[in-house]
């Protein structure tokens, strides 16, 4: 394939993950009306490596593409992006709610994209900068206004608190920089997905034995299952097509464009799932930014 339509294909594999997690969402909330949202986690991470391992492991023998550096990489992205951002995005919601935390939490492509310019030398034009920031604010936008009526609001709006949001962002903003620094060492695609897999489903069973809220049981054989294996089924399919965009574009055009999933899960749920979600004239404002910016980080990007 030519080079020059490698930043093209990453767009539009960014764009395919930004649908593909707008459904696992939507499946996840039908499934937890009956399940624990945490349940849902676990049987994604299950699926992943269900499938992740056996593949890297008959596909890629006996070469592997590791180095030291793409151990550690891969092993920094499963530890501080997916399991410790998820640990802090649960404390968050638990402490100040998700009405506050979700809008913070929206801040994480700016965040990668920060960290891809001074870590991996990525470049920002005036244009770039200015999409990144208008699908921030359009997605903190749609954030509050879809999560502002959230029965399980939490109390401490400390400083403290109120940084939580943030930090998960950044926890999150770290993956796909740690990915890419992977993937420069020549590893394949799958095999750093198995890796960084492991690494957060080990992390995310002993945070959930520590909680004490590990229940197996919970897993098959209730009404919320199907729903659920239909999310872990579509979570792995976007995580494949994140971590396969990431190999082939920058974290800057990557990271913006696949957070657009809450405008999409705004409109599908309206459309599919109207008993669950209302269309406001800000939520329709807020799209129209996300809109723009993910067309200006394409153009530009």
């Amino acid at each position: 394939m030519p080079g020059s339509s490698l930043p093209l294909l990453g767009v539009v594999l960014s764009v395919t993950v930004a649908f593909v997690v707008s459904a696992q969402v939507l499946f996840v909330r039908v499934g937890a009306q009956h399940g624990g949202i945490r349940q849902a986690v676990l049987l994604s991470m299950i699926i992943n490596i269900v499938i992740f391992l056996p593949a890297a492991a008959i596909l890629h023998f006996p070469d592997y593409g590791l180095t030291p550096i793409s151990l550690l990489s891969f092993f920094a992205a499963g530890l501080m992006g997916t399991f410790l951002g998820r640990v802090l995005y649960y404390d968050s919601i638990n402490r100040i709610g998700a009405g506050k935390t979700e809008p913070l939490k929206a801040s994480m492509p700016l965040f990668a994209s920060l960290i891809a310019v001074l870590i991996l030398g990525e470049t920002l034009t005036m244009a770039h900068t200015g999409g990144i920031f208008l699908i921030v604010v359009g997605i903190a936008a749609i954030s509050w206004e879809t999560t502002n009526n959230d029965p399980e609001r939490g109390e401490d709006v400390s400083v403290t608190a109120l940084g939580l949001p943030l930090l998960a962002a950044m926890s999150f903003a770290t993956e796909p920089n740690f990915v890419r620094i992977g993937f420069a060492e020549g590893t394949p695609v799958l095999v750093g997905l198995t890796l960084k897999t492991v690494t957060a489903g080990v992390g995310f069973l002993a945070y959930l034995r520590y909680q004490r809220t590990l229940n197996l049981d919970e897993l098959l054989g209730e009404p919320h299952t199907k729903w659920y294996l239909a999310a872990a089924v579509a979570n792995t399919l976007a995580v494949l097509g994140y971590y396969a965009a990431l190999k082939i574009s920058r974290v800057v055009v990557v990271a913006p464009i696949t957070q657009m999933s809450p405008l999409l899960v705004a409109v599908l749920a309206y459309i599919f799932l109207s008993h669950l979600e209302r269309v406001t004239w800000r939520l329709v404002s807020a799209s129209v930014l996300v809109v723009v910016g993910a067309g200006v980080v394409t153009i530009f990007g």
